[in-house]
């Protein structure tokens, strides 16, 4: 291990908050497989400077934010997130709701927090069913939203505990 080993963020612990107003973070909507599409461009604009051939000028313009796949194991009940869904795919009414992604470290702190804003949901699929296997069908939800914000890490939020289910 290098010096600065102990800096570095791992990408395997985090979880998926959706904050929506009044309600607390749904127990049953934070567990994700995988998340992908946290990415921000700035779009550059070129102005061109009239008789000036050697260089153009280069602005910002605007920034662009790409969607948030979120992944997970799909459960057979139905939580407030798949409602939320649900009701935009079926009855095309949006309930915008804010999304806070932390990465934890191995002793289970707070090392990253992201804030996605205003997201909702835009595609939803699942994974193929297939009579020869006996995976876990694995559920997309695709999110856009407005913006996202970095939260200083000693944030008070506390995530909610995660239920301990003994398999006998």
């Amino acid at each position: 291990m290098g010096v600065f080993s102990s800096n570095l963020a791992l990408s395997h612990r985090f979880g998926v908050y959706f904050l929506e107003t009044g309600f607390a973070p749904s127990v049953l909507d934070f567990r994700f497989q995988r998340v992908s599409g946290m990415q921000a461009e700035i779009e550059m604009e070129t102005i061109y400077e009239g008789g000036q051939n050697l260089y153009q000028h280069r602005v910002p313009k605007r920034v662009s934010y790409s969607n948030l796949v979120l992944h997970r194991g799909m459960a057979t009940s139905l939580s407030p997130l798949g409602l939320t869904v649900n009701m935009a795919l079926s009855s095309f009414s949006f309930n915008p709701s804010n999304v806070l992604i932390i990465l934890f470290n191995e002793a289970g702190e707070h090392v990253m927090h992201k804030l996605f804003l205003k997201a909702v949901p835009i595609k939803w699929s699942i994974s193929d069913m297939d009579a020869e296997s006996d995976r876990v069908m694995i559920e997309s939800i695709e999110l856009s939203y407005t913006s996202f914000k970095s939260l200083p890490v000693p944030f008070a939020f506390e995530p909610p505990k995660i239920p301990v289910i003994d398999i006998i």
